[in-house]
């Protein structure tokens, strides 16, 4: 963060603490899933389902959290994100019966609906166009070090009782949820959108389908292709090694924490400078190559050692992927930050929506199905880079 202006890395780090806390107890749920819901007599599906409602209620809200940064300030809807995710960890810990897992977690979506639209546009207004990469992959960075802590914080903690961990989490969101106060706004009253812009697109049928007409929508596209793809890896990752190879949760939070790290250290310390010698078109590319091989080589079963490597493999590039079209995105959407990022979420939301559904479904079939349909949805979303850069050639921000 040291080659970013002084003004921009305070605010960098309390955006980034924002993401950690919010991506913690995320975290802290992972390893103890098949656990957990073997109380409620579930399996896949039902891990599906939960991932499901937590991107729903993200695909409904973001649009909203979108325009409303651009209407009223991107510091508002940072804080209301921040304090429904506090409502929503005290519920999953407060929760008896499926129904009330559902409800946490449609409010934690609902949270990251508001808060990540409001988070990327205050990094788009905090960058110049030469950094923006590198400030999305420090926002990055900051979910996965949430993804790194949030296994093993929360098995630690679960010593203390099951429930614990979330009680822990929203402690932590409230304290940043106030560290929020201490955030400048970026965005001055006169120049947020003004109140006769609610009729246009405000509806979430009516913005969905301006979004059609945006120059950067093949890149919408490629992240609704994209996250459908990887959300088949995640939703059902602890099913997966549970099954296949007949691994603890212990050991699961070690593959996850080691993925989380090397996504780290991708996005704070390799991002920016591959960005810079191969462009962020063939970095895409690339990307989504290597990814589903990663997805394939996780179903043949070797040892620990041979997953670790297929898995570390995935992690990698798959931290190069969604700051680096995210970053795209923002260099084409002009003074409307919030609205482009609004869509940016609301387009990952919706592959978060069907993924998850799809991959807990073919769980049950058979544990290898998921991962075979991950590595298609990315293959396909790799030909859609071809399509979006034909389009939008000869803009000054687009790099092959």
């Amino acid at each position: 963060m040291s080659s970013l202006p002084k003004s921009v890395r305070f605010p960098l780090f309390i955006l980034m603490l924002n993401l950690f806390i919010a991506l913690l107890g995320q975290g802290m749920l992972i390893p103890i899933l098949p656990e957990y819901l073997k109380l409620f007599h579930a399996g896949g599906t039902v891990a599906g389902f939960l991932v499901a409602a937590f991107g729903a209620a993200q695909f409904l809200f973001s649009p909203l959290g979108g325009q409303w940064a651009d209407r009223f300030g991107r510091k508002k809807l940072i804080m209301a994100g921040m304090f429904l995710v506090v409502v929503s960890d005290i519920i999953f810990a407060l929760s008896t019966s499926l129904p009330l897992l559902y409800i946490a977690r449609f409010i934690g979506g609902i949270s990251l609906g508001l808060m990540v639209p409001a988070n990327l546009a205050y990094v788009a207004d905090i960058t110049t166009p030469e950094t923006r990469a590198k400030g999305m992959g420090y926002f990055g960075a900051a979910m996965n070090l949430g993804m790194v802590l949030g296994p093993g914080l929360g098995g630690l903690i679960a010593e203390m009782g099951v429930r614990m961990p979330y009680f822990f989490a929203a402690g932590l969101g409230l304290v940043a949820a106030l560290l929020t106060l201490l955030l400048p706004e970026t965005l001055p009253p006169e120049k947020r959108t003004s109140s006769h812009s609610k009729g246009k697109g405000f509806a979430i049928g009516k913005q969905f389908w301006s979004s059609f007409q945006v120059p950067y929508f093949g890149y919408l596209l490629i992240i609704l292709v994209m996250t459908f793809g990887l959300m088949s890896y995640e939703t059902v990752f602890s099913l997966f090694a549970e099954h296949k190879y007949g691994f603890n949760a212990s050991t699961i939070s070690i593959i996850i924490t080691m993925g989380a790290i090397i996504g780290i250290v991708v996005q704070i310390w390799l991002l920016d400078f591959i960005v810079k010698r191969m462009g962020e078109i063939k970095l895409i590319r690339l990307s989504l190559i290597i990814t589903p091989i990663a997805l394939l080589l996780m179903l043949i079963k070797v040892n620990l050692l041979f997953l670790l490597f297929a898995s570390a493999l995935y992690f990698a590039f798959n931290a190069f992927l969604r700051p680096t079209v995210s970053s795209l995105i923002s260099k084409n959407a002009g003074d409307r930050q919030g609205y482009a990022s609004g869509l940016n979420t609301t387009y990952s939301s919706l592959g978060t929506v069907f993924g998850p559904l799809v991959a807990g479904l073919l769980f049950d079939k058979n544990v290898n199905f998921p991962y075979i349909f991950g590595a298609i949805m990315l293959l396909a979303a790799c030909s859609l880079t071809l399509k979006a850069h034909r389009s939008r050639k000869g803009l000054p921000y687009t790099s092959e």
